[in-house]
């Protein structure tokens, strides 16, 4: 079967649609079209979800007392084991075995011709109409959602055991970036929806340094290496951050055992007991976080596309297949439907967005006999970006000229906002190149990778 799979994976690289450089002008190259439409809706039921019981953490409280001496005011400012260890400048190409190579190459010109056409109602980068979420670019659904502080969420993607996660389909904003290895994680990000059941949590990385300060954020983790920790501990943020590495066990976060389950995949948390912490601490304040444009306008400037496919160093891939009937676009993780345990529906967006960005090997912040170097994923500054919305791609650039505040931008490039659609995005954070990124006028048969076997779905039950 893992046959069957890599050849169409091999298929899809050298038959779908690559990016091609044309002269200094970017473009979609033209090809051969991919035939087959997958069914989008693969998405088995639930059975009835028993009364969680939690067993308790049991982790060591930290020693250090969380008593802000400053009550926080609100300001308008702006990872199975690594087997894989890529070298700091990896080739940006996916080779497969006698099959032509297809490679993402995006050099854009200074000035690209694409153009926006601005909504009838602007919102964002700068400011947003009253009672409109700067994440999403809707409504609030209700004043507790506008009032408090976005939560990121660590949550693993790795082992295969650990799909479907708990809560995903619930976020505003989700990054998927490469932990170690070839081995993705996600950071979720909550403000509209508030869900008792997250994760399975995972540990804090660098990158997160840089998420909690563009999104003006809570941060709740299941712990990390001592030198990151330390850094936590010392960020003007540092009252922002939950974790039972520093005391705060069930609840909110509360360990729910399987069997087959190793013990570091069975951390939840319950996001409202996270906000009630902030509450305590005095730093669960309302922010306008800046920096993302929305429209409901598709922009001019865009070629059709309706699949993106994510290789992560032959460890992880993602598929992501546009849907006209609904305008969303559809996940799948390792070639089978990525679910929500929560809900037994596949993970879908209204945004896909593709960023490259450096990827930096810091092995002083492992422990010695850690087998992996932490990777500083460099998101500040400037980098290439591939932006998917409403079944086109537009090709710009990120912007985070401040690193310590302000949100991240997407423009053309003369500094003209990409606008998202309004409702969810997923960031696909990518080395610099774009390797092992291809893109699709047309979807491929992911029916052909079913075969492969589906995580099973399942609900948290009482430890004896």
């Amino acid at each position: 079967m893992a046959r069957k799979r890599r050849a169409w994976l091999l298929g899809l690289a050298a038959c779908g649609l690559a990016l091609l450089l044309g002269g200094n002008t970017p473009r979609l190259g033209a090809g051969p079209i991919i035939t087959g439409t997958p069914p989008l809706t693969n998405t088995p039921t639930l059975s009835p979800t028993p009364t969680r019981t939690p067993i308790p953490t049991n982790t060591p409280t930290f020693t250090a007392t969380f008593t802000p001496t400053d009550t926080p005011t609100a300001t308008d400012t702006f990872t199975p084991s690594a087997t894989f260890t890529p070298s700091d400048t990896p080739t940006a190409t996916f080779t497969p075995s006698d099959t032509p190579t297809a490679t993402a190459t995006f050099t854009p010109s200074d000035t690209p011709t694409a153009t926006s056409t601005p909504s009838p109602t602007p919102i964002g980068p700068i400011s947003y109409p009253e009672g409109v979420s700067p994440l999403t670019g809707l409504p609030y659904p209700n004043a507790e959602a506008m009032g408090r502080r976005p939560i990121i969420v660590k949550i693993s993607n790795w082992p295969p055991v650990v799909r479907p996660q708990s809560g995903l389909s619930f976020a505003d904003i989700v990054f998927e970036y490469e932990a170690e290895g070839g081995v993705t994680r996600f950071a979720a990000i909550f403000r509209n929806q508030s869900v008792d059941h997250v994760g399975s949590v995972r540990s804090g990385r660098l990158i997160d340094l840089e998420l909690v300060t563009m999104f003006e954020a809570l941060l709740a983790y299941s712990g990390s290496s001592d030198p990151i920790r330390q850094m936590i501990l010392d960020a003007p943020w540092r009252w922002r951050a939950f974790s039972p590495h520093l005391g705060d066990n069930c609840p909110p976060f509360c360990r729910f055992e399987r069997e087959g389950l190793a013990f570091e995949h069975t951390l939840f948390v319950d996001l409202d007991g996270v906000w009630a912490l902030a509450d305590q601490r005095g730093v669960n304040t309302g922010m306008l976080v800046r920096g993302l444009a929305f429209s409901e306008v598709v922009p001019d400037g865009g070629r059709p596309a309706s699949q993106v496919y994510i290789d992560w160093w032959g460890e992880t891939d993602a598929t992501w297949q546009y849907n006209a009937a609904d305008g969303l676009y559809y996940r799948w993780n390792s070639g089978v439907p990525h679910l929500d345990a929560l809900t037994g529906e596949q993970l879908r967006a209204n945004n896909v967005v593709v960023l490259a960005a450096p990827h930096v090997e810091r092995p002083d912040l492992f422990e010695p006999e850690s087998s992996s170097a932490s990777l500083e994923i460099q998101l500040w500054g400037t980098g290439y970006a591939y932006v998917l919305r409403d079944g086109q791609i537009y090709q710009g650039y990120w912007q985070r000229p401040d690193r310590e505040q302000g949100g991240l931008q997407l423009t053309w490039g003369n500094n003209v906002p990409i606008p998202l659609h309004p409702g969810t995005t997923w960031f696909e954070v990518v080395r610099e190149g774009f390797p092992g990124v291809f893109v699709s006028e047309q979807r491929g048969d992911m029916e052909a990778t079913g075969t492969v076997a589906a995580p099973r779905l399942w609900t948290a039950t009482p430890t004896p």
